[in-house]
């Protein structure tokens, strides 16, 4: 895939309106335009580069009010993936399992989408379920506007992880890569994949930080979410 690029310059400065709505996710009103199916089934949500659980917290609540149970990653302010932060987020998933009993949704945006890729590699037993947000987990490392930045803030760089594990390797579980075409941050191509790296790709028109700050795209997640848990017919065990 070595014809991928980065995003044009133009697409990436329509993506700066809204950090806006990303700055301001925890004092937003949810939306009530739709009910959704979530049946209690619990979703683990992992943040973006440079961003925290205060990122999702309107992707959250959302998916609270359509019936999922949701959990924040608890990794702090993220600013890659290292040993420590995956250990830290190996350690959050096992407990959730512990604690709920049953198996998880892993919810990635951006490279939020690489923790949750690899924790289902790695605990296919503890996943339900896969769906990745524009994250960069296929082909060119370098076919993004972010590699720059991950390289400057980060003590290794986006062509030497720290991890041993290919995050493009999809997960035995069912996996779901959203993706789309005016994403100004992520090449399309990186973050839909090959056919042999997910089970599904599904594009939506949203920008990259749109896909988990606006309402409308939002609303088009939860409704990815309940058509893909009502195939594998994933429900709590209460229902």
């Amino acid at each position: 895939m070595s014809s991928e690029q980065p995003p044009s310059l133009s697409l990436w400065l329509r993506e700066l309106p809204h950090t806006l709505q990303i700055i301001a996710s925890p004092l937003r009103r949810v939306g009530q335009t739709r009910i959704g199916n979530g049946h209690g089934q619990s979703v683990l949500v992992f943040p973006g580069i440079l961003s925290s659980d205060r990122s999702t917290s309107l992707m959250r609540r959302t998916l609270a009010h359509a019936g999922y149970r949701t959990f924040p990653s608890n990794l702090g302010f993220v600013t890659g993936v290292t040993p420590e932060s995956f250990a830290r987020a190996e350690s959050i998933f096992a407990d959730i399992y512990a604690s709920t009993g049953e198996r998880l949704i892993l919810l990635g945006w951006s490279l939020g989408g690489l923790y949750a890729r690899v924790l289902a590699q790695r605990h296919p037993d503890k996943a339900a379920m896969v769906v990745t947000l524009g994250t960069p987990f296929s082909g060119d490392r370098k076919a993004n506007n972010a590699w720059r930045l991950y390289n400057a803030i980060n003590d290794h760089t986006v062509d030497a992880p720290t991890l041993p594990d290919d995050p493009s390797v999809k997960p035995p579980v069912r996996t779901v890569a959203v993706w789309s075409a005016n994403d100004g941050v992520i090449a399309p191509e990186c973050a839909r994949g090959e056919a042999s790296e997910r089970d599904v790709e599904i594009e939506v028109p949203f920008r990259h930080f749109a896909m988990g700050s606006d309402r409308r795209a939002i609303e088009q997640i939860v409704a990815i979410l309940d058509q893909e848990t009502a195939l594998l017919g994933v429900i709590s065990p209460e229902e």
